[in-house]
């Protein structure tokens, strides 16, 4: 699991959204309705505080035996974070495009990884992104494409690499991004 960074989380929050994209996840699998927030925590007895119900980027990554098999998100707060972590949850076993959907079979197998995500920084150029603090949004051309701060220094990527790939992944060019990008930055909270 990676490391925390940037954010007001307490370990019983993460505990609690934890659950709610496990308890999403499943149902998502086995076609039953997605977890309330407001009844998982009567159940359990936790109190959902202001960090959870502020509006916040969120990311939902599924592994199973340490390859992808979901990763879906928004970067920037249109939901309340408890809200944000069921629909992504959800939608990253059932919903990511390039993989079929995830099985009630594959629930014992599956980790899943949360990023909330810090409000969106302009930055003047790539010499103000720090591999393994920021993740990066890169826009150029009317394309856009995100990495979560952990995935540069997962793949071992330098920052060249990295907006190499960022290039790629928005379908430009490999160096497209050395004229005319436009660069965004933010920190997550990883666990």
């Amino acid at each position: 699991m990676s490391e925390s960074t940037g954010g007001d989380l307490t370990p019983a929050d993460k505990a609690f959204l934890r659950e709610l994209a496990s308890r999403a996840v499943a149902a998502a699998a086995t076609g039953l309705p997605a977890p309330d927030p407001d009844r998982v925590a009567a159940d359990t007895g936790f109190v959902i505080g202001p960090a959870l119900r502020r509006e916040r980027g969120a990311f939902v990554t599924l592994t199973s035996g340490g390859q992808l098999r979901g990763c879906i998100g928004f970067i920037e707060g249109i939901e309340p974070l408890v809200q944000a972590v069921v629909e992504n949850a959800a939608n990253a076993a059932v919903g990511d495009p390039r993989f079929e959907p995830v099985g009630a079979g594959e629930l014992g197998h599956l980790e899943l990884e949360i990023s909330a995500l810090t409000p969106l920084t302009p930055v003047p150029g790539p010499e103000a992104i720090e591999i393994g603090r920021h993740g990066i949004v890169l826009e150029h051309s009317g394309r856009r494409s995100v990495f979560l701060p952990q995935v540069a220094s997962e793949q071992g990527w330098d920052l060249e690499t990295t907006l190499d790939h960022l290039s790629l992944k928005a379908g430009l060019g490999r160096d497209a991004w050395r004229q005319g990008a436009r660069f965004q930055v933010f920190a997550a909270e990883v666990f």
